[in-house]
C-alpha cells in the first residue's frame, strides 16, 4: 500500500471501510456466519479451509458467543426471531 498513489490508496480505504461497516453492522442470526469476502479484502490471500469444530464444541462456541453479548453489549434489544435459512444465511 505504501506504494500506491494517493487517489488509488484512498479508493482502498473506502473499500475497507464499506466491508467493516457490512460487518459490524450485522444483526440477529447474521452475526453467526463465515465471512471469507471480507477476508478476500486482504492482499494476501488464506489457501487453507477453516478448521470447524464439531457439533457438540460448536454448540458450545455459540452459547458462549451469545452468552458474551449479555456482558459486552447488555443494552442490545432482545428479538425472538426464529433463523430462516431464506432470509438470514449468506
Amino acid at each position: 500500500m505504501a506504494k500506491l498513489p494517493p487517489p488509488q490508496l484512498l479508493a482502498e480505504a473506502r473499500k475497507l471501510r464499506a466491508a467493516i461497516r457490512r460487518h459490524r453492522d450485522s444483526t440477529g442470526h447474521d452475526l453467526c456466519w463465515y465471512h471469507p469476502h471480507l477476508w478476500a479484502l486482504l492482499p494476501e490471500q488464506a489457501h487453507r479451509l477453516p478448521q470447524v469444530p464439531d457439533w457438540p464444541q460448536f454448540m458450545r462456541g455459540c452459547v458462549a458467543y451469545r452468552a458474551s453479548l449479555d456482558t459486552q453489549c447488555p443494552q442490545a434489544p432482545r428479538i425472538s426471531h426464529e433463523f430462516t435459512p431464506e432470509t438470514d444465511s449468506r
